[in-house]
C-alpha cells in the first residue's frame, strides 16, 4: 500500500526504499471477450467456467484474470482477433421502441429489451417508433450492409391499416411509382384486403426501405397509416414470434439463403426470452 515502507542497510547508511503495490495490469478477460462482440460479459464468464476459453494456449476456468494485448485469447479454439462468424437474429419489435442504441429524448430502445446473453448487434434497417414487426439483427457489419442494399432485391412485406375507405384504384399511383417531396419511390405491390369499420387493411411489399416510405406514400394518396407491421424481410418471416422475442437464424439456413461459406458454430442458436436490460 502507498504508506508502506521497507528499509535496508547500504554500508553505514540506512536507505529507505518506498515500495508501492501496483494494481494488476491489463483488463478482466470477460470484459475483453465482451468487447470483441463474441458474447455479453456474463455469458463470457460462463464460457470461461465451462473451460471453453484459453489464454496463451492454456485453458482457464476462472474469470478473475487480467489479460493484456500481448496475451493470445481463444474461445472454442477460435482466436479472439479472428473474424467472428456472421450471425443473424429475428426480433419482433414492439410499438414504442426506437431502433437506436441511445435516444436523446430518453425513449425506450430495442436494446433495452434484448436478452443479456445477446452479443453486440446492429439492426438491419429500421422500424420507426410506431411501427412493429420483424427486425433483423446481426453482429456483422458487412452482412448488415449486404442485407440493406436495394440490389439484393428482397421484398419487405407489411400489413398496413389505414384510416379511410380506399378502393383498389386508390393504390394505382403506388403501383406505378410516385414522387413524394422530391424523392422517387419505386413501384410497390399493394393488395386491398378488407374494410374494417373506418379502417382498411392493406398488404404492401417494397424492395427499398426509405425513411417512412409506406406512411409517406399512403399520405400522398389521402390515407393515414395507423398501424404498420412488417411481416417479412426477404426469406425471413415474422411467423409466430411474439412481441419482444428474439430467435437466431441457424447457421445452415443463413448460409443457404446468403451463399455464405461454412463457419463453425460458436454458440448454439436458440429462441431467447425477452429480458429487460438496465439502461445506462
Amino acid at each position: 500500500m502507498p504508506g508502506d515502507h521497507r528499509f535496508r542497510k547500504s554500508g553505514n547508511c540506512v536507505m529507505r526504499e518506498r515500495m508501492s503495490i501496483k494494481p494488476p495490469s491489463g483488463e478482466r478477460i470477460a470484459k475483453v471477450i465482451a468487447r470483441a462482440g463474441i458474447a455479453s460479459r456474463r455469458e463470457a464468464e460462463r464460457l470461461i467456467e465451462a473451460g471453453r476459453v484459453t489464454v496463451n494456449g492454456r485453458k482457464i476456468d476462472r474469470a478473475a484474470l487480467n489479460v493484456t494485448p500481448n496475451d493470445k485469447i481463444a474461445v472454442d479454439g477460435r482466436a479472439l482477433d479472428a473474424p467472428e462468424p456472421a450471425r443473424l437474429w429475428l426480433y419482433h419489435k414492439p410499438v414504442g421502441r426506437v431502433t437506436t442504441s441511445r435516444d436523446e429524448q430518453g425513449r425506450p430502445t430495442i436494446y433495452d429489451d434484448l436478452p443479456e446473453d445477446m452479443p453486440r448487434v446492429m439492426s438491419v434497417g429500421r422500424l420507426d417508433l410506431n411501427s412493429e414487426g420483424l427486425l433483423l439483427l446481426t453482429n456483422d457489419g458487412a452482412l448488415k450492409r449486404k442485407l440493406e442494399l436495394p440490389s439484393t432485391g428482397w421484398l419487405r412485406r407489411y400489413r398496413v391499416r389505414v384510416n379511410g375507405r380506399p378502393t383498389d384504384a386508390t393504390f394505382d399511383p403506388l403501383r406505378k411509382g410516385l414522387v413524394v417531396d422530391g424523392e422517387m419511390f419505386q413501384p410497390m405491390i399493394v393488395t386491398l384486403d378488407r374494410q374494417q369499420g373506418a379502417n382498411a387493411w392493406v398488404t404492401v411489399a417494397i424492395r427499398e426501405g426509405k425513411n417512412r416510405e409506406i406512411r409517406r406514400a399512403m399520405d400522398a394518396v389521402g390515407l393515414v397509416v395507423n398501424r404498420l407491421i412488417r411481416l417479412s424481410y426477404g426469406p425471413f418471416q415474422l411467423g409466430q414470434l411474439k412481441p419482444g422475442a428474439v430467435e437466431e437464424i441457424r447457421p445452415r439456413v443463413l448460409r443457404d439463403q446468403l451463399g455464405m461459406t461454412e463457419e463453425p458454430e460458436a454458440v448454439k442458436p436458440a429462441r431467447l426470452k425477452p429480458q429487460r436490460r438496465r439502461r445506462n
